[in-house]
């Protein structure tokens, strides 16, 4: 049985245009919401972690300071999610070749923890997805296996991966994740969960 190579795409182009700032670099509990998302990545079984970022790119990725993670600028981030999914699932693949399974991830969900993105890779079966599972949904973060990159590499618009998420929903993987469902798209979203939560 050939063994999983793992791989984490941080999505982290968007404009954050509800929020009137770059929601990636918004302080929460001392650090940045996309630093907080890095350092749960690299703390995973995952062999390579890629940021894509876009949007904002100039002020965003300065604050990248891990050696380790590798960047790559979506600069057709305004066409959708679908783009930088397709840049992050591109640039992957050339950074290391022996990547068949990654798991996307967006950086504005704070409570995502390593031990949910390590039952991910643990919870792939034959189906090759698993996804995360809150508030009555499916959705992020979710591991695919290589046999599901063209279909993502296809994939146009803002809606992400929730089609291929609908079309093998019958045989897909579900991970219960209670706190999925918090957010960031607004500041009032932010200030939620900064002195509420």
């Amino acid at each position: 049985m050939t063994n999983t190579v793992t791989g984490i795409i941080i999505l982290a182009a968007g404009s954050s245009g509800r929020m009137g700032e770059p929601k990636q670099n918004l302080i929460f509990r001392g650090q940045t919401l996309l630093q907080r998302a890095i350092e749960t990545a690299m703390s995973t079984a995952c062999e390579t972690i890629l940021v894509v970022v876009g949007a904002n790119a100039d002020i965003i990725t300065p604050t990248i300071t891990h050696t380790k993670v590798n960047i790559v600028n979506n600069t057709d981030w305004a066409e959708g999610i679908s783009s930088s999914i397709k840049s992050g699932i591109n640039e992957i693949q050339k950074i290391n070749p022996a990547i068949n399974a990654v798991i996307l991830m967006f950086c504005d969900q704070p409570f995502v923890d390593t031990h949910l993105l390590n039952m991910l890779i643990l919870s792939k079966t034959k189906s090759g997805i698993a996804a995360s599972a809150y508030d009555d949904m499916i959705g992020m973060p979710t591991l695919f296996d290589k046999i599901y990159f063209d279909e993502l590499l296809n994939l146009n618009g803002n809606g992400g991966a929730e089609n291929l998420l609908t079309k093998y929903g019958d045989i897909l993987t579900i991970l219960p994740y209670d706190q999925g469902g918090i957010d960031i798209d607004t500041m009032e979203d932010f200030d939620y969960i900064t002195y509420s939560l």
